[in-house]
């Protein structure tokens, strides 16, 4: 099928056409062939670079801060051995209608036009995709997603949560692929695609600089060590309880089994100690009683400390004293 937009077609008409497309048995058969053994492992892994991540907040402040309206922009980047670096975006104007998700308004000249002009400033940056600020998923993201495949073949979807409200990363990836289910029709869903924040060497120092201006530089390294594994600790409790959500569900039977989910689960559960060892319990305690003695002495160590500097400065004042009253006498 073959999905028609009209630019220049104002909101309340820009009603998404799908029309059959016609083509040879040829045709066809290289786009099945394409299709079955492309689809596949085509990005094994999307990495976010801070620009993009950067890009598209400001993208949101400008356009649609404090609304429930989202933007959308495009995604310049390389593919090198199965790893999708994405290293720039840019803005397009989009609109949708929030009643009806099949009405919906993408200025593809203007993205046309933006990217001849990227294209001029660094030729081996391309086309790979395009990003939402979602957050979740939307029933027209299918029908735009044909749209960019126009551009690229293989076009990738990364929602950016410019608001999240949990730890953990705010990009989501996802492609486009076209299952066959038996006594249906084929329909075209989303897969996900691992995704990560990369930086170039550059990149990591310009957002070090960023964050000087964000971060309460009177805070030692070592509450912002703690902090930093607090948030860890809270992701991790949070992609816990969605395991729990997960199992719960398939126990019930309102989720089909997915094996490859168990058998991941069942990987991590190898992983984790035995703690009815009875040596490694006791390691466990010495390694703890050791750590907790290090506290200890530093927490008495600061305190006397502080006593030391306590008594300085209360002698300090009384000579101070003595001399003023020296001078008067």
């Amino acid at each position: 099928r073959s999905v028609c937009v009209s630019a220049s077609t104002p909101l309340d008409s820009a009603r998404l056409r799908i029309s059959p497309s016609t083509c040879s048995l040829a045709a066809c058969r290289r786009r099945a062939a394409m299709t079955l053994g492309e689809s596949h492992e085509i990005h094994k892994k999307v990495v976010v670079h801070p620009i993009v991540l950067l890009s598209a907040v400001d993208h949101y402040n400008r356009v649609a801060k404090n609304t429930k309206k989202r933007v959308v922009g495009m995604l310049l980047g390389e593919h090198v051995k199965g790893v999708l670096d994405v290293t720039n975006s840019y803005a397009v104007p989009f609109e949708e209608d929030e009643r009806d998700p099949n009405i919906w308004f993408l200025d593809h000249s203007f993205h046309e036009t933006m990217f001849s002009m990227f294209k001029k400033v660094n030729a081996r940056e391309k086309l790979v995709g395009w990003y939402s600020t979602g957050p979740k998923i939307r029933p027209g993201d299918l029908h735009i997603d044909q749209l960019v495949r126009r551009y690229t073949p293989h076009p990738v979807m990364v929602i950016i949560d410019v608001k999240p409200k949990e730890l953990g990363i705010p990009t989501e990836a996802y492609h486009a692929v076209e299952e066959i289910l038996e006594g249906k029709q084929q329909q075209w869903t989303f897969k996900h695609i691992p995704s990560e924040i990369g930086a170039l060497e550059a990149e990591e120092v310009g957002v070090e600089h960023l964050l000087r201006d964000v971060k309460d530089m009177t805070i030692s390294t070592l509450a912002n060590q703690v902090a930093q594994k607090l948030g860890a600790l809270k992701g991790l409790a949070a992609r816990l309880s969605e395991v729990d959500a997960y199992l719960q569900n398939v126990l019930s039977g309102r989720m089909p089994v997915n094996h490859r989910i168990i058998y991941q689960l069942q990987d991590v559960f190898n992983l984790l100690p035995n703690l009815n060892i009875e040596q490694l319990i006791k390691a466990f305690a010495v390694k703890t009683n050791d750590m907790m003695l290090a506290v200890y002495l530093s927490s008495v160590i600061r305190a006397v400390v502080a006593l030391h500097t306590l008594i300085n400065n209360k002698l300090e004042n009384k000579e101070k004293e003595q001399l003023k009253d020296a001078v008067d006498k």
